[in-house]
């Protein structure tokens, strides 16, 4: 039996949301997720034990930007990416697809794979699938993405095919380069908002039978609405006895739609950079710390949050980045972190109780209200 075991324990009666388990080498995680993005090997501003406190289960970490600081042998060298950060429970690592996506204006595509040029001091380096998993590998990460081609949207059909065709090609390469066996490989759906790519790269990618697989290549440019279409469009097609992972995605209704949709998986920085950027996520919608409304407001950001943040006044946390103090991005970074992990293990429960229509009513709800003053 593989080590990694995905059990549906339960599903939502009016909708596809569900409720299940990922069994890892460092632990099971419970589905649907949010996984904080730690680039560097960094949730920045936060340090472990605060990180667990927010009731985060699984940590993302960012091959591309690993492999350039400290580089990846360092890594291997040091105990792996567990002992080099002291996160002790389950980790993914991304393939560094997206990263060279980010980069379009300093990388060349080949069908060999990315020929770059470092954001950091300009020299030429090269990242084949192939490099991609010998890299995870020696980041010792729990999950490895396979290696995908990421382009912006809108795209023509003819753009989006090839990088679709190629993906499943890199796929294919990826696995067959990957030895870990305390190591999931997952795959990456790609296609645009081309259902009928989706489809078929979904499918192809279920024949590998891999341990799970990813919806790559949206929030790059799309509507909300397209992006959820989409998945609607995919998510059929994906394996049901594997977990499914939204990769990069997104704000808290980005969640609450996926969920809905099946979807078990979710990463994004924008807990953290909105957190460092003086934006708190509430159930009333975002509250923007710097506006002179909280100036004097001694209420908590959030009665009912139990992170350190919510033990400070609305008018504290706002000094702290009007004065520049850098306690103020680190507070509401974890303040965010936790609202994040809050509302998923709230998703949880609700799909448990078969209430979870009724739970995402309420907090679409609440969001609309907005912040009251």
């Amino acid at each position: 039996m593989s080590l990694f075991q995905y059990t549906l324990l339960h599903q939502d009666a009016q909708t596809s949301a569900r409720r299940g388990t990922f069994e890892t080498a460092h632990g099971v995680v419970d589905l649907p997720v949010f996984m904080p993005v730690g680039t560097r090997g960094s949730v920045k501003g936060v340090e472990i034990s605060q990180l667990e406190a927010t009731g985060s289960q699984i940590v993302l970490g960012n091959t591309y930007h690993l492999m350039l600081r400290p580089g990846a042998e360092i890594v291997r060298e040091l105990g792996g990416l567990h002992e080099f950060c002291g996160w002790k429970k389950p980790m993914l690592t991304d393939s560094g697809g997206f990263q060279l996506f980010s980069l379009a204006k300093i990388r060349k595509i080949t069908e060999e794979g990315a020929v770059f040029r470092s954001h950091i001091d300009g020299r030429k380096i090269a990242l084949t699938p192939e490099d991609s998993i010998r890299i995870q590998e020696a980041l010792g990460a729990d999950i490895a993405m396979a290696f995908d081609h990421v382009i912006a949207l809108p795209n023509t059909r003819a753009a989006i095919e090839d990088a679709m065709f190629r993906t499943l090609r890199w796929a294919r390469r990826s696995r067959d380069a990957h030895t870990r066996e305390d190591q999931a490989l997952f795959g990456i759906v790609q296609g645009g908002l081309e259902y009928d790519l989706r489809q078929r790269c979904a499918e192809e990618l279920a024949a590998l039978e891999l341990p799970g697989y990813a919806i790559g290549g949206l929030s790059v440019g799309e509507t909300p609405q397209e992006m959820y279409d989409c998945i609607d469009a995919v998510v059929q097609h994906m394996p049901a006895d594997k977990p499914r992972y939204l990769m990069g995605v997104g704000r808290p209704e980005d969640l609450l739609e996926g969920i809905k949709r099946g979807v078990d998986m979710f990463d994004c920085v924008m807990p953290s950079r909105n957190g460092r950027n003086a934006m708190a996520f509430t159930d009333h919608g975002p509250m923007r710390l710097r506006n002179a409304r909280y100036e004097r407001d001694p209420r908590p950001l959030e009665e009912n949050c139990p992170c350190p943040a919510c033990r400070r006044s609305r008018a504290y946390v706002r000094h702290l980045f009007v004065t520049g103090e850098m306690l103020g991005p680190i507070l509401l970074t974890i303040h965010n972190i936790t609202y994040y992990q809050r509302l998923v293990a709230g998703a949880r429960k609700a799909i448990e109780e078969d209430r979870y229509q009724e739970y995402y009513a309420e907090r679409f709800a609440q969001w609309r209200e907005g912040v009251p003053d």
